[in-house]
This record gives C-alpha cells, structure tokens and sequence, in this order.
C-alpha cells in the first residue's frame, strides 16, 4: 500500500464523534455521484428496453426481412414463387433464424351493422408464432394449416374491443375481387400489442384459405420473410438473401425485391435512432452536474486540510504526494457513491422489468409500461464516470501548491 493511499483511506474513515466541516461537503458530493450514476443507468436501460420493444414489435409483424413481387401492389395481388426448395436454400443460410411465407389480402369484416377493414395474413405450419403467443390476450393460437381451411381467425384485441367481438364469436369478412366474396371465421385468440398501427388492421388466419381466394396455386405467396439469429448481422444476411433470389427472380421471370424491416420502416427507426442523442444530452448533463459537485467538495476539502497540508509539506512531502492523497480521497468518495448509485438503480430496474410500477399511456408510447433493459453498456458507462470525474479533480487538485507550510501551521 503505498503512502498517500494509506493517508486518504485514513482521512476516508470518519471518527466516532468527530466534527468536520467538509463531512456535509463530502456527503453532498457522494451523492452527487450517486444521483448522476443512478441517472445514466436508469436513462440508457429505459431506452435500451424502449428501443427493442418498439423494434421486436415491428419485426414481430413482418420478420427481419421480407421478400415482395416489384409488380405487386400495396395488396400483393403479383405473387412470389415459393417453391419448398427455395425456402430450404433459404433456412439453410448463415444467420438466418426461420423462413415462413405469407399470404394477405385487405377484406372488411362486419359483425351486425359494423364494418371495419382488416388486412387478413394467411400463414402456414412454418409460421413463428412466439411473438403473437407472448402478446396473446385472450383464447388460443388456432391451428393454421397449408392445405386446409380453418375456419378459425386471430384478431387484435383494439379490432375486437371496437366490433364488440369476443373469442368463439363467428365473424363474416367480405372481399372485393371480380364480385364480392364473403368467408366466415371462428374469433379463437385476441392479440394486443399497443402497436396500433399494426393491431387496428392485421388479422392471421390460415394461407390455405387466402391463397384460394387469389386464385394462386400452392407454390405462390405474397412474400416470404426471414428472420435472423442476430440482428447486428441483419444487413449482411440481407444480402446473401438477396442473391439468392436474384437468381430465383431470373429463373422465375419475376421482378423481386428484398427490403430489412429498417428500410420498410423508415420514419419509424429514424425517430429511434434520435432517442441515442437524447441520452447522450443527458449522460453529459449528469456528468458536468456529478463533476462540479465533486470539484467543491475536493476544494472545501482542501482548505479545510490546509493545516495537514503544511505539516505534510514541513516533513518533506512534494506537492505531487500531497494531490495523490486528495485525488485518491476523492477516487474513494466518487467510488462509495457510484456503489450506492449502481445499488439503487439496480433495485428500480428489477422492480420496474417484473411489476411494471411505471405506467405508460399506450396509444402514444406503443406500450403500456415503462420498459427496462440491462446491458453491457453499463460497464464501459461506470469505467468513463469513475475515470472522467477523477480527470475533472486534477486541475483543482493544483490548489495545494499554493499552501506555504508556515502560514498553514501558523493559521491553525
């Protein structure tokens, strides 16, 4: 243990009974950290946790990457050759998760004298149903096949809530072709995701029965979307995809095109993405506030210690020793506070991630609590507080070379 370490953990533990003036300093300053540690940890998990929910939402609906007919229109009336060898090559490439193929067409369904218009997604066997499974509300997931009809539907729980639709309820849905085509369903799940957008319009039911009412045959769908092990590797997954299908487009005679749920989606991710500077605003903001607490506590200090200082300095101590002692005091408060801070924050961030104390209006926020997220992140985060609120006390440190022992010793 070297000297001045010796002295700060000394100057560190307060006694029994002892009256400083700098203690209250020293006490603000440790909070000070504290409050700021607790601050930027609670601000980057909330927004982390905010990012994903939103993002995993959105892919939710429509995967990582989709795979469209160029000649398609909004409805996906052009369609896109899937034959099962194609979606194999698919399933079999580096980084791809699952493949699943869809086919929609934009029907009203009507309940009484109700209407409302729903875009019907109809999947098959190969379709992930754990995003729907973990915003199910009320029912089951029905049982889609790919070469029968179901019967059966799954609606949102806003679409239902509006029709005054309940599970086991029977539903007419009427599409508008060369005639008017009408199908009836059995409601057997409600979804809610709060994501309006997308909970106001889609509805899954089997692919058997939208494909027959496109008139398509069994290899043909309106897109086929791919979803990735790791969303870091989206882009470069993309396009091998991409390549992929070029080749297929080629052989098909069809114009592809191959999109990531970012570029689908692009209003959408920017405002995201501007979430990442407002934290920045805010760890900065914490940061000068922390350091500048921590500068009049040191300095306070310091003044306080003169009569130390001059002693220090009569016994032959250099003015570099003497900084180390305060800068290694200093590094022992910010250290008691970012406890604390990471402490405390830790404690409202499992609270809120298991009961959701925090509440969220949900048809502005696309969720209905205020999300959290642990990441590594954190750790780099501490390291830079620790290091650059240590950084901020040099300069002030330098205080002490102005000390003459004499007049220190003579002051006390």
């Amino acid at each position: 243990m070297s000297f001045e370490f010796f002295v700060a953990r000394r100057l560190f533990v307060t006694q029994k009974g002892e009256k400083r003036i700098s203690k209250p300093a020293v006490l603000i300053a440790q909070w000070g950290v504290a409050v700021g540690i607790l601050v930027m940890i609670l601000s980057v998990c909330i927004v982390v946790g905010f990012k994903h929910s939103v993002r995993e939402k959105i892919v939710g609906f429509g995967q990582h990457i989709q795979v469209r007919n160029y000649e398609g229109t909004m409805y996906g009336e052009s369609p896109v050759t899937a034959r099962d060898s194609l979606l194999a090559a698919l399933a079999a490439l580096p980084g791809v998760h699952n493949v699943q193929k869809y086919v929609q067409k934009p029907g009203l369904i009507a309940v009484g004298d109700e209407f409302d218009g729903i875009m019907l997604k109809g999947v098959g066997a190969d379709y992930d149903f754990s995003f729907f499974a973990e915003y199910l509300k009320e029912g089951e997931i029905p049982q889609f096949g790919d070469t029968a009809a179901s019967g059966s539907v799954l609606l949102s729980k806003a679409l239902a809530d509006r029709m005054q639709i309940k599970t086991g309820d029977k539903v007419n849905v009427y599409f508008v072709q060369t005639g008017v085509k009408a199908r009836r369903f059995t409601v057997k799940g409600l979804y809610e995701t709060n994501l309006s957008e997308m909970d106001n319009v889609i509805a899954l039911t089997d692919i058997y029965t939208v494909r027959r009412l496109n008139g398509w045959e069994s290899d043909k769908c309106t897109g086929i979307e791919v979803s990735v092990s790791d969303y870091e590797s989206l882009e470069s997954v993309r396009d091998t995809v991409a390549a992929v299908m070029d080749a297929e487009a080629a052989m098909n005679y069809e114009k592809l095109y191959v999109q990531t749920v970012e570029e689908m989606n692009p209003a959408l991710f920017a405002w995201l993405d501007i979430l990442d500077g407002t934290v920045w605003v805010i760890l900065v903001l914490v940061l000068g506030v922390a350091g500048f607490t921590m500068i009049s506590g040191l300095l306070i200090l310091i003044l306080e210690k003169s009569n130390l200082i001059g002693v220090l300095k009569a016994v032959g101590a250099g003015d570099a020793s003497i900084r180390g002692i305060f800068l290694y005091y200093a590094m022992l408060i910010i250290g008691r506070g970012m406890l604390l801070g990471n402490f405390i924050a830790l404690v409202l961030c499992l609270v809120q991630h298991y009961y959701g104390v925090v509440k969220l209006d949900a048809e502005m926020y696309y969720m209905d609590r205020v999300p959290v997220e642990f990441t590594w992140w954190l750790v780099p985060l501490n390291i830079a507080m620790f290091a650059l609120s240590t950084a901020m006390l040099v300069l002030p440190s330098m205080l002490i070379a102005r000390i003459e022992p004499t007049k220190a010793i003579r002051f006390e």
